[in-house]
């Protein structure tokens, strides 16, 4: 079986060099709003630099850097002079958004955590019952109901 610390550095060949790619690297370059936001907009819409530029109000540093770290991770590439996302950006693009669906539901997960305690262990088929009635996201219940 594989285990996650199995995925944590992986080299990635590109033309300049091999790089390693950790987790970490990956987060971190999406990690503050602008470098997310900028992640988003390419997913979305794509775009050539000066359009995202003033799209997002960021200056040419904050573009390029940000770019450049999202291109060493390789989360985007150019196709065609325009911005667009790998296959692992597109990956990591829908991760994202789930995690943004479970922030969303917050309350109901935090629900769902309160009912179980070390003392009180519910019964798989009661615990998925009340997931299913808590939870709208078939991504979402999929997830919970498999650690049960």
């Amino acid at each position: 079986m594989i285990t996650g610390l199995e995925y944590q550095h992986k080299e990635i060949s590109t033309p300049e060099s091999v790089q390693v790619v950790s987790i970490a690297n990956i987060l971190s370059a999406i990690a503050d709003d602008k470098s997310l936001v900028l992640f988003n907009t390419i997913a979305i819409a794509g775009g050539e630099s000066d359009i995202l530029i003033t799209r997002l109000g960021v200056t040419r540093k904050q573009f390029y850097s940000r770019m450049s770290a999202l291109q060493k991770t390789g989360l985007i590439g150019k196709k065609n002079r325009q911005y667009v996302l790998t296959s692992l950006g597109l990956i990591v693009y829908h991760a994202q958004l789930m995690i943004g669906r479970a922030t969303d539901t917050i309350w109901k997960l935090k629900a769902i955590d309160s009912i179980e305690t070390e003392h009180n262990k519910l019964p798989a088929d009661e615990r998925n019952k009340i997931i299913n009635t808590l939870i709208d996201n078939q991504d979402i219940i999929k997830i919970l109901v498999k650690q049960s």
